[in-house]
């Protein structure tokens, strides 16, 4: 199946957030933000896949999270770091005391807050960590500072999972106790242009499976 991006209409300024590919697997099962592990081989097959269906986007800039996951993921496309522009505020929530551990471990060491991570998660603060509403702010004046300095042209933005569901929220006007109710598989593909200052959201959560 053959899968291809909308074209921008008219005289727009179109974001393209791109979630990392697959982790390398030292941390599947664990909690990781600031952690910093690099691709899979599956996560770099997974980026060679999403950077061929942005082949025909006219990409004025790119720009990365700072973590090796998705820098990595980004000189799949750029080739080298010195075309990436690394925003320090792209980077996921800081899970503070829970990086690294297990969801059982953390469940075990800190069960009070952890309940609250599970049914409360954009209220909970983490222990030595970030709050979802500090995360969400750094996030949106990123996004706000790109959209305004690239006015009118494409730009790609590789981050991560949380990141994109607060860009996404805000421009579908979506209570950010429900974000999780948008999917962001590794390596998934979004698109929103904007006419002035109003968001259109075109594509969410786009993969391209291996033929």
């Amino acid at each position: 199946m053959t899968i291809a991006l909308p074209p921008a209409v008219g005289e727009v300024t179109r974001l393209i957030l791109v979630r990392h590919g697959e982790p390398d697997e030292q941390v599947h099962g664990r909690c990781y933000g600031q952690l910093d592990p690099g691709l899979s081989p599956r996560g770099r097959e997974q980026m060679r896949r999403t950077w061929h269906l942005l082949e025909n986007q006219l990409v004025a800039a790119i720009y990365s999270s700072p973590s090796r996951r998705a820098v990595e993921s980004t000189n799949l496309r750029a080739g080298d770091t010195s075309a990436i522009a690394i925003d320090d505020r792209l980077r996921e929530i800081n899970f503070g005391a829970f990086e690294g551990l297990t969801y059982r471990e953390i469940s075990s060491r800190y069960p009070q807050t952890y309940d609250e991570w599970m049914t409360r998660p954009t209220s909970v603060s983490f222990p030595g960590g970030e709050s979802f509403a500090a995360m969400s702010g750094r996030v949106r004046s990123a996004f706000e500072h790109i959209r305004l300095l690239h006015s009118g042209k494409t730009v790609a933005i590789v981050s991560h999972g949380g990141v994109n569901r607060v860009v996404l929220a805000a421009a579908l006007d979506l209570d950010a106790r429900h974000i999780f109710r948008l999917d962001q598989a590794y390596a998934c593909v979004n698109v929103i242009d904007y006419f002035g200052d109003e968001p259109w959201v075109r594509v969410i959560n786009a993969i391209v499976e291996q033929c």
